[in-house]
């Protein structure tokens, strides 16, 4: 049984259909990867999958429930969010930051990632991107959320730091038993995915994880 689905899920910004009917089963402890051209509207199904936006038709369906009957601040608890720009708490240290959301202590999914224990007692404003990339990550990693919603997080780290982070992410789901749903302009990560699909007119396919051209 899928943990997390859409069923002919549509939406628009103004005029433009970013979503035609999309339907689509996650099921736990797989990682898959969502591929597309910037604007096709990929962000926008990680912002309805963990209910941050509503669609204009369609029901998005969590182990069973419409969430739009259950409450989408409650499926919120459910999904962990991973976001591009970091959305971290510029005055708090990184552990802080994880603290808030944390079910597991801070420190070791910090240096888990990479992070030293001088950096975690910093402010995150005197951390690169990188770091603030891997502590956006730690924060969701940390937390008892089901589901992981990742918004391009390897696209501020070096080739060797995204090969890490993939490999942590794929290990959250194949080991920690997550969905781990991931937004992606990197051929690289798609193909440590499970699924790939890509998003392209409104529509989402299942393609091939080991195509050179994905």
């Amino acid at each position: 049984m899928p943990i997390l689905e859409m069923n002919n899920v549509r939406y628009a910004y103004g005029k433009h259909a970013l979503l035609r009917g999309v339907s689509v089963q996650l099921e736990q402890g797989r990682m898959y990867a969502i591929l597309g051209p910037s604007g096709c509207g990929k962000t926008t199904l990680l912002s309805l999958l963990g209910a941050l936006d509503s669609p204009a038709s369609g029901r998005i369906i969590y182990q069973g429930k419409d969430i739009e009957k259950t409450g989408l601040a409650r499926h919120r608890r459910h999904a962990a969010f991973i976001f591009q720009g970091y959305n971290l708490i510029d005055y708090l240290t990184p552990m802080e930051n994880v603290a808030l959301t944390a079910k597991l202590p801070p420190m070791p999914v910090l240096e888990q990632l990479g992070l030293t224990p001088k950096e975690c007692r910093r402010s995150v404003l005197k951390l690169s991107g990188g770091q603030q990339q891997r502590v956006a990550i730690a924060r969701a990693l940390a937390s008892d959320a089901q589901v992981i919603l990742a918004d391009e997080p390897t696209g501020n780290l070096d080739e060797g730091a995204a090969a890490e982070i993939t490999a942590i992410l794929k290990d959250s789901a194949h080991q920690a038993g997550k969905c781990v749903v991931v937004v992606t302009h990197s051929k690289e990560l798609a193909k440590e995915a499970d699924v790939v699909m890509k998003l392209r007119k409104g529509g989402l396919q299942i393609i091939d994880p080991s195509d050179a051209n994905i």
